[in-house]
């Protein structure tokens, strides 16, 4: 799994899943369950969009695409994880 977005809320989160899974592409959104560690966890930084690595290419152009208000795509330069993109 790769990440694709990076939202900053559980909403913007599943407004792109939903948008990646009407275009026909299975979506998850990480950190999720996370969220009630708030206050003991960091605020920002939970939560992603991840698609199956063979998909990323054409949920990255329809992220992309998208009227985002808050989140950002992820560019293939500049991996969250600290890891070169494949």
């Amino acid at each position: 799994m790769r990440v694709v977005y990076e939202p900053a809320n559980l909403i913007d989160a599943h407004l792109v899943r939903h948008a990646l899974e009407d275009a026909g592409i299975p979506a998850f959104v990480r950190g999720e369950a996370l969220l009630g560690g708030v206050g003991q966890l960091p605020a920002c930084g939970l939560l992603a969009v991840c698609v199956a690595d063979t998909c990323w290419p054409q949920a990255r152009a329809l992220v992309e695409a998208l009227p985002l208000c808050a989140g950002e795509p992820v560019r293939p330069e500049v991996c969250p994880d600290g890891l070169q993109p494949a």
